[in-house]
């Protein structure tokens, strides 16, 4: 599987794509660059598949992911799985933006996708 270095080393990456994953979660959209953005839905997807599975598994593969945030996961299985029951992917959005002064790095929003009743 191809993936992207960003520019840090394996330990960094891993710690900075779970986090931006749980910031997503728990706030539902940030704002970062293209890139990690295009990064990180891959994570975001993966976890709302294992709240989707919803076995014990599952909830142990996303708590080892996302270093044990109870309140993260909870949010996953509790309350995204449910929201994406009838979503058999694309639960994000990359919404482009300007690019940031200084370095003229793309910034985009990268939202979950508000998913409509029936």
């Amino acid at each position: 599987m191809a993936y992207r270095k960003l520019g840090r080393t394996n330990k960094h990456r891993r710690s900075m794509l779970a986090n931006l994953t749980r910031d997503v979660i728990m706030k539902e959209k940030i704002e970062t660059t293209e890139t990690r953005a295009k990064e990180v839905r891959k994570f975001v997807d993966k976890m709302i598949s294992y709240g989707k599975d919803g076995s014990l598994v599952a909830r142990r593969n996303a708590l080892a992911f996302l270093h044990n945030d109870t309140e993260a996961v909870k949010k996953v299985f509790d309350e995204l799985a449910p929201r994406y029951a009838n979503r058999n992917g694309g639960y994000t959005r990359i919404l482009k933006l300007t690019e940031r002064r200084g370095d003229d790095s793309l910034q985009v929003i990268l939202e979950l996708v508000e998913e409509d009743a029936k």
